[in-house]
């Protein structure tokens, strides 16, 4: 298994599980079976819902004896309502609790875009905080102190552009260690890979596979569906793999991470043998070729103009 290493020293699996959009009994037991399969790298999120779940799968499988805390590398992310001053550490001591842990291994902003206390999700321009009354920097430097506590071993970002990265490290005492994005051959951002290899920023690719179960108020009624392109097809057949292990074997092969997400055993163990495909540099130049900038999760859910968030990836 390829890994991800932080400065210090400290690594992290090149394929992880998502479990954005996975809850319940179906959720508890896909994180035993990909834990059970080999996976070292769970990502979740307060948003998701589901760190409760998780925390009783984990304690339950580190209750066995076998698989102890510190072989098991997870993150979390800060929601959006939780900006503010004063807020960040009593938000990652609830998901602590949530996931029944004493630290993250990383903990993430989750987006760039800050909404009043206890808002799940805006329903109208009120429901934000501009970016002077919740400034990024304020929120990052709460990030910093949980990390100096050790609440979380290693501190990021999510959602960000180059210019909102640059914009922060310039204001940082800590730069981000990492950036979680929408990565996958039909978006391949190769501009902002390139400015966080050159800042030591890791990178983890989300929708990896392009989230096709995500809602369908979430989907464009013609987006592209890329397990039916015919390159990533071709290239499946002649590695003898599936698309989705193209896809995050691709992913690897550039440097990043990748965390799929599935509940199904069989396709989590799938998804995990794409560790063992070696992709050739034909293969990396014909996927090269696919990019056309399409963005699944497109956040024009978060745009509000009057409020200060418009163009929220700086494009």
């Amino acid at each position: 298994m390829k890994t991800l290493k932080f400065q210090n020293g400290d690594t992290m699996h090149a394929i992880g599980l998502g479990t954005w959009k996975a809850s319940g009994s179906e959720l508890k037991k896909a994180i035993k079976d990909a834990i059970y399969a080999g996976y070292r790298h769970i990502d979740t999120a307060k948003n998701y819902e589901n760190e409760e779940i998780i925390g009783e799968a984990l304690a339950e499988i580190f209750a066995e004896g076998e698989i102890f805390r510190e072989d098991v590398f997870i993150t979390s992310k800060l929601w959006n309502d939780s900006h503010a001053e004063g807020q960040v550490i009593p938000a990652l001591q609830e998901s602590l609790k949530k996931l029944k842990l004493d630290y993250l291994d990383l903990y993430l902003i989750h987006w760039p875009v800050a909404f009043r206390h206890g808002i799940s999700f805006p329903e109208k321009p009120e429901d934000y905080l501009t970016p002077e009354e919740a400034p990024i920097i304020e929120t990052w430097k709460q990030m910093e102190k949980a990390k100096n506590d050790g609440m979380a071993k290693h501190i990021g970002v999510s959602n960000f552009s180059e210019k909102k990265l640059k914009d922060l490290i310039g204001k940082a005492t800590q730069k981000p260690e990492m950036n979680q994005i929408e990565l996958h051959p039909l978006l391949q951002q190769n501009a902002l890979l390139d400015y966080c290899k050159g800042e030591d920023i890791l990178v983890t690719a989300y929708s990896p596979l392009g989230s096709g179960d995500r809602i369908k108020a979430m989907k464009a009624s013609d987006e592209p569906n890329m397990m039916d392109i015919g390159v990533l097809n071709e290239i499946a057949r002649d590695r003898s793999a599936t698309v989705p292990q193209v896809l995050i074997a691709w992913h690897n092969h550039r440097g990043c991470a990748a965390i799929p997400k599935s509940t199904t055993k069989e396709h989590i163990v799938s998804n995990f043998k794409a560790a063992d495909v070696a992709l050739t540099d034909a293969d990396m130049k014909k996927i090269a070729k696919l990019d056309r900038h399409y963005r699944y999760i497109n956040g024009k859910f978060f745009e509000e103009e009057s409020k200060g968030y418009k163009n929220l990836y700086d494009e």
